[in-house]
């Protein structure tokens, strides 16, 4: 009898904890700059995942010889070269990091263009005072941070030779203004480059079923997402601006997978300042195990993307074709 109750108290267990888990505990309410300050201050993030709060990259050469061979903050730095490329801009003198996190990219940038002033913004006042204390001490003198919402950003118009957005437009209520303040501050010649979580398209051929919908609406409401729109909205988004040529995209799911599961074993393997942190931590940390683990899931079978858009800001004489923006709804509230 002792054993039945046991094992009867042990499912109930982890049914309630299943339940808790999957209930979202971050859900949007223009809450981004706070949940970054709380990572921030907490320095668990940082600790694991280095100077870039973002996925890293791995060559199809390295995934054949196993995504744990390749050191986890290095793929970061990785990831940056290879977004650059993607960009094609050349020795840009005005760069802009839109959700520059803690900095890391920004003063990548500025390293490798010793000659450029680089700008990154952030909801985050944390964020900024950590950027600004990496920064001095790496001695990059050509980098600044500032607290900024980039759906109403305080530069002119036609100020920056490259507006870099990594990771940010996860986070935006407003894609479509999102896409399109960034615009307005790229120099006429400048290119805009954006990486971004995307879910699939979804078109009457290939709906979202129940399933997919409730699994977007986890990862929408564990991380502070309004909503995520697919790769070739962003495409849409973009040559609907009237501004923009050349305008290309790229689904990266190949080369950025490993990074959810890496950041795990990073955990596995040097547990000791999750240890040290206390009870509150320690749940914390396990529900971003869990939300990390449905990230993977939810990128390794196509629901979710990640995508790679890029373009130029056409130069006063050139007449790009019109697009035409269709900024889709979250799929919750056409459920």
């Amino acid at each position: 009898m002792f054993a039945l109750h046991a094992v009867a108290g042990l499912g109930l267990t982890a049914y309630t904890l299943k339940r808790i888990l999957d209930t979202p505990s971050r859900k949007y309410d223009n809450n981004v700059g706070k949940e970054y300050d709380a990572w921030t201050e907490e320095g668990v993030l940082e600790y694991y995942w280095g100077e870039h709060i973002h996925l890293g990259y791995y060559s199809d050469e390295e995934l054949a010889r196993g995504y744990l061979k390749k050191d986890f903050k290095q793929a970061k730095f990785d990831f940056v070269d290879e977004m650059l490329k993607f960009s094609g801009a050349q020795n840009p003198k005005k760069i802009l990091d839109v959700g520059c996190g803690f900095g890391g990219t920004s003063r990548h940038l500025a390293k490798k263009f010793k000659d450029a002033s680089v700008t990154g913004i952030t909801l985050s006042p944390k964020q900024v005072q950590r950027g600004t204390e990496l920064a001095k001490e790496q001695g990059v003198g050509n980098v600044q941070f500032q607290v900024m919402d980039a759906l109403a950003m305080e530069f002119p118009d036609d100020t920056f030779d490259l507006v870099w957005a990594c990771e940010s437009g996860e986070h935006m209520p407003d894609k479509k203004k999102y896409v399109e303040e960034m615009t307005r501050v790229l120099k006429p010649g400048g290119t805009l480059v954006i990486a971004c979580w995307c879910q699939r398209e979804e078109t009457p051929e290939t709906p979202f079923s129940a399933q997919d919908k409730e699994d977007l609406q986890f990862l929408y409401d564990e991380w502070a997402h309004p909503y995520f729109i697919s790769i070739e909205e962003f495409g849409r988004l973009m040559n609907g601006t009237g501004k923009l040529e050349k305008v290309h995209t790229a689904n990266w799911n190949k080369n950025t997978l490993a990074s959810w599961r890496h950041s795990i074993w990073v955990g596995v393997f040097d547990p000791w300042i999750v240890v040290f942190k206390g009870p509150r931590i320690w749940y914390k940390t396990v529900r971003e195990i869990v939300t990390i683990e449905r990230m993977h899931q939810a990128f390794a079978k196509e629901l979710m993307q990640y995508g790679m858009m890029a373009g130029t800001k056409a130069l006063p004489s050139a007449k790009p074709s019109e697009g035409k923006a269709d900024a889709r709804v979250p799929v919750s509230a056409s459920a």
